[in-house]
This record gives C-alpha cells, structure tokens and sequence, in this order.
C-alpha cells in the first residue's frame, strides 16, 4: 500500500538495523495478495534473497536484479513464476519498477554489498507495514492467514540482527 522500498542496512557500532533511505516505487501491477502463477500479472510478497548472479546491468529496463522469486514456500505452493525484479524504466508487469535515477542508487548498493563480501541481501516484501492497525484494517481480506505468517516472519526479523560479513 504504501509503494515504497526501503534499503536497510546494520550500524556496526550499535549492532541495530537503521533505515538508510526509502524510495518511492514508481510502479507495480496487481492487487494486494500473493503471486499464484506465471503470467498473472502479480507482484509476490514473502521473504526472498539476491545473489550475484541475480544482477542484470545490461536490463532492458535499464538496470534491474531478480528478487529470487519463487523461494522454496512460493514452489511448495505450486506458485509459478519467473524474472520478477526490481528494475528502472518505470513501468511493470509483475515487477518493482523504480525510476531510472532510484535503482541506479538501488543497484550500486546492492552490487556493492554483493561485492564487498556479503554473500546475499534479503528482500522483504509486504503488502503494507506489518502494523497492528493496518492487520486489523485488512481484517476478512482473504489473504489475512498469509499476512499473519508475514507479519510473524517480519517481527521475527526485527529480532535477529546477522553478524556483519567481512571479506578476506
């Protein structure tokens, strides 16, 4: 709901999670819910991961990475799907389109990250913040059984703070 994407990042000297900088999604398509099948035209939400071999510097869209959809729960759903990214451009068909000048910013931290030794960047997706008013909000939706094992996923993430990768 609310179109943003949000980098995160762990300061070292106090060992918490910081926002570093949010940035406006420029598109999406689709509705609130989970991705089902290839070619539905949804955007997923869940916890996935990018790797290196997950950036694209030649994209079509300018510059894009694959969020790594579907993750192994996605499959043992049978969702279907492929190639969802986040990527330049500004227009989408399942996708996180950001505008040109966003993902280029996007894109150098994630390679860098990438480069610097870490070995993937967990990408969290929620169909909006994992809050108590807006759960009560979205309360009947039918994917409300989902987004209360996202939110669980969510609050659990907030308590892990991973030991920062150093290269060798």
């Amino acid at each position: 709901e609310e179109k943003e994407l949000e980098i995160w990042g762990i300061e070292i000297k106090s060992a918490t999670f910081r926002k570093f900088k949010t940035y406006p999604i420029c598109t999406y398509s689709g509705s609130l819910g989970p991705k089902l099948r290839e070619g539905d035209f949804q955007s997923p939400e869940g916890f996935y991961d990018v790797t290196k071999d997950r950036l694209n510097p030649n994209s079509d869209f300018h510059l894009s990475f694959n969020v790594g959809y579907p993750n192994a729960y996605d499959r043992g759903l049978g969702r279907t799907g492929s190639f969802i990214m986040v990527h330049g451009a500004c227009v989408s068909i399942g996708c996180f389109a950001m505008t040109n000048e966003g993902i280029e910013e996007i894109y150098l931290l994630v390679e860098s990250a990438l480069n610097g030794g870490q070995a993937s960047l967990p990408v969290h997706i929620f169909p909006f913040r994992m809050t108590e008013e807006n759960m009560k909000a979205h309360e009947g939706d039918e994917w409300m059984t989902f987004w209360k094992n996202l939110k669980e996923g969510n609050d659990r993430s907030l308590l892990h703070i991973p030991e920062p990768t150093r290269p060798n």
